[in-house]
């Protein structure tokens, strides 16, 4: 008989619902990935290089030139230079990044303080490394850090805490004077950061991300990541980075290159070259991504839903108490999914105990204008 390590884990809720999207024949607002495709260049490049022969193994760290240019984008957005050599990791997507920067940091005991509502992929990973996550819940409705919460869940066991901003899935963003307030209380402290920053340039409102990488004392103790395709539309890339200090990177790549070794080759050459042709990619991003999320919530105006318009991502959350009160988030998924062809996520599954009578769900907006508007139309009359 087979003992699971990870008994309490089955099938992901975006696999179930983007699943049950398929077979309904509903939109798929429900798993996070865009529903058109990258830049036009970016594509053609990768036939380039495929064509060019760039096929073989990239170098265990990353290709040179996609490292260079990460290192240059960090400069002009954060203001800090870092080593492209020994600071920067290219890994096969932000999620094996997480994993192998959990694996390098924890060892059988450990705590791991994570906020809920968090994403999925983190506990997993810190139980496979044998250590225990200590669930901090956000403070409602704004999903903010509830420092008292935060103090209490700190111990001499504590070894790890796992920031995510902008937030999934609630698009909360933590400020810089919270990333101030963050380094005074962990100062005397022996604990790590990891900083899922993977929606980094999906800030909105003229509000500018807050990074781990501007904050020089939380910098020396992190590592950041973050996600080329979420940021050029190609979430199917599955092509991710990591910036820490030298320390942290070498024990970070003694974890990777034995976990995946190397990114795809070929996609790497030809996020090197879009990125350095094209480096107001990252500057446009936010208008971009905040005109699809005024058009959806001005088309969702006129429904029984309520909300407040997400800070950042590509997620909106939605209170649907008015309309249900006698569902449960995941029962109201999947009613939305087959009786109303729009699927949907609970909020519920990012939570180790979610607040009593939670009415929200999230649904994604990285959709074409046409998608958005015959999902808000579906949802208006719900």
């Amino acid at each position: 008989m087979i003992i699971s390590k990870l008994p309490n884990v089955g099938t992901t809720i975006f696999t179930r619902m983007s699943q049950l999207a398929m077979e309904t024949g509903a939109l798929n607002l429900s798993q996070g990935f865009p529903d058109f495709d990258g830049p036009q260049a970016l594509r053609e490049a990768v036939g380039r290089h495929v064509l060019a022969g760039h096929n073989q193994y990239a170098p265990m760290t990353g290709l040179p030139a996609l490292r260079e240019q990460v290192a240059a984008k960090i400069a002009r957005c954060y203001g800090r230079t870092v080593s492209a050599d020994s600071e920067v990791t290219i890994t096969p997507g932000a999620t094996q990044a997480i994993f192998c920067a959990i694996q390098a940091l924890i060892r059988p005991g450990d705590e791991v303080i994570v906020f809920d509502p968090c994403y999925d992929s983190y506990e997993p990973s810190v139980e496979l490394a044998g250590g225990r996550c200590v669930h901090v819940p956000l403070a409602l409705p704004g999903f903010a850090i509830d420092w008292q919460r935060l103090g209490e869940a700190l111990s001499d066991r504590t070894r790890l805490i796992i920031l995510n901003s902008p937030h999934n899935p609630s698009g909360a963003l933590i400020s810089a004077a919270e990333l101030e307030r963050l380094a005074v209380l962990i100062r005397e402290r022996d604990i790590y950061l990891i900083s899922d920053e993977v929606y980094e340039h999906l800030v909105f409102d003229g509000v500018r991300h807050a990074s781990v990488l501007a904050h020089e004392e939380l910098y020396q103790r992190a590592l950041v990541v973050s996600s080329f395709g979420k940021t050029y539309h190609v979430t199917g890339w599955k092509t991710g980075y990591v910036v820490a200090p030298p320390a942290l990177s070498a024990e970070l790549r003694k974890v990777h290159q034995y976990v995946s070794f190397c990114g795809v080759t070929p996609l790497q050459w030809a996020l090197a070259d879009y990125m350095a042709e094209h480096p107001e990619h990252v500057e446009e991003l936010p208008a971009f991504y905040q005109a699809k999320r005024d058009l959806f919530c001005d088309l969702l105006a006129g429904s029984r839903f309520s909300f407040s318009c997400a800070a950042g991502t590509y997620f909106q959350l939605a209170d649907y108490s008015a309309i249900r009160d006698d569902l449960d988030d995941l029962a109201m998924a999947e009613w939305l999914t087959r009786e109303h062809g729009v699927a949907a996520i609970p909020v519920s599954v990012f939570y180790q105990q979610p607040p009593k009578d939670l009415r929200l769900v999230r649904f994604c907006f990285a959709k074409r204008e046409e998608t958005l508007a015959q999902a808000a139309e579906k949802l208006c009359v719900v």
